[in-house]
């Protein structure tokens, strides 16, 4: 579903060439977090032709197993960001997280510096209450309704005006973290704690969300790049249906198929929203669909971990259509999709250095890949790897990569040393 789209942040130019890296004329990419989706992100600009250089709050997380260089700082500290991209001097920042002073990406854009998206579409994406504002009263989707509250009683009050049951929200946050379904007002005060203490980012300010009664949870990536000649555009790829057993990302299988119309609406959703937000890259655009309506409901402005998929869906993955569009490479899209499905391996205890057994059996599973993501730190239901797998059907794509999955255990080879670092 390819589209004009409309220009994109002109810090980021088009190119035919790439110089090489650890040269003087090295095209720098500098990822601002380095998890799983960053390494993906860096092994794929590597290949590219790219210098990586990988920045996170703790060392030796996966993304540096793979850059050329790379920094532990507190990202949420503005000056020390600002002195590791001035001792680098990076054509390009890549923000892999939410946890970052993006006031100081904002300072950094302005004195020249090329921000993915762009500053101003990561301060707004990685805040609820900014994108949910954006999308429902500048671009007028359809969402759920919403309302804030700075307290307990705020947020008693809102439940009750929105209804239960409903959902109570971390502002900042990612994969379902600081997230609870409430289901009558005797929950309200834990789950009021539980998003103001879990979230990326600690706030007191909530948000009190409608649960609507949805068939299927859907990302729609999202890229926005340059094509051949030179020129904007925007693709959006095949739905990508997901599942949330809780509230965290546990599986996801692309093509998620719909009929013309819907498929027709989500793609309306998914460019109006990053066309809004402008600059380049990839989008995780996640919509609910109930019937033939397509409510919006949030957006990351860089690869999805439901677009871990894309690993055996699509000869160009997500992490690679990313890598190009930052980098300024052209895409011509979309591509053809195989049936496919990713399924998460988590840990279930804490220690350091975690042994995952049971690989044997994992990948004595047909069609299947596992990527195992290098955690020096292992806590219950921290994601340490995915297992993905192609086969003929979606169905059968999910019982294999499911059937993976659990065959791989996580044993931890020492205790615990100090407090889990949660990444």
């Amino acid at each position: 579903m390819p589209d004009d789209g409309t220009a994109p942040a002109p810090s980021i130019r088009f190119r035919s060439s790439l110089g090489t890296p650890l040269g003087q004329n090295a095209a720098k990419l500098l990822l601002l977090g380095s998890g799983e989706i960053g390494r993906e992100v860096a092994i794929e600009a590597i290949r590219l032709g790219a210098e990586v250089i990988a920045v996170d709050r703790y060392a030796n997380a996966p993304a540096m197993h793979v850059a050329h260089r790379s920094h532990v700082v507190a990202m949420t500290d503005g000056r020390a960001l600002r002195a590791v991209i001035e001792r680098e001097q990076p054509d390009v920042i890549v923000p892999e997280i939410e946890q970052i002073d993006t006031t100081e990406l904002v300072r950094l854009q302005e004195d020249g510096y090329a921000v993915v998206p762009n500053a101003a579409a990561t301060r707004i994406t990685m805040n609820r209450e900014r994108i949910r504002r954006l999308a429902a009263e500048t671009g007028h989707v359809r969402t759920s309704r919403y309302l804030l509250a700075d307290s307990v009683d705020d947020a008693r009050k809102a439940a009750r005006e929105i209804g239960y049951p409903c959902f109570v929200k971390a502002l900042v946050s990612s994969s379902g973290h600081g997230m609870t379904q409430v289901r009558s007002a005797r929950g309200i005060e834990r789950a009021y704690r539980e998003a103001t203490r879990h979230g990326r980012v600690p706030n007191r300010r909530v948000m009190i969300e409608e649960s609507i009664d949805f068939d299927t949870e859907v990302t729609l990536l999202t890229v926005r790049h340059y094509r051949p000649n030179g020129k904007p555009g925007t693709t959006v790829l095949a739905p990508v249906g997901h599942a949330r057993p809780s509230t965290v990302y546990h599986e996801s299988w692309q093509p998620m198929g719909f009929p013309a119309r819907v498929v027709h609406g989500l793609g309306d959703v998914a460019r109006k929203v990053t066309g809004l937000l402008g600059g380049f890259g990839v989008f995780g655009v996640e919509c609910f669909v109930k019937g033939e309506n397509v409510y919006f409901s949030e957006v990351s402005p860089r690869p999805h971990d439901t677009g871990l998929v894309t690993l055996g869906s699509q000869w160009n993955s997500e992490f690679a259509l990313h890598a190009r569009a930052v980098l300024g490479l052209p895409y011509q899209g979309p591509e053809p999709v195989v049936p496919a499905a990713a399924h998460v391996i988590l840990g279930s205890a804490v220690g350091w250095s975690p042994t995952l057994g049971g690989l044997d059996r994992a990948l004595a599973e047909r069609g299947v890949r596992v990527f195992l993501f290098g955690k020096p730190e292992a806590y219950p239901d921290r994601r340490l790897g995915v297992t993905v797998a192609r086969g003929r059907t979606i169905a059968e794509a999910r019982r294999t990569a499911a059937r993976a999955a659990h065959a791989i255990e996580a044993a931890i080879a020492f205790p615990p040393r100090r407090a889990a670092v949660r990444a």
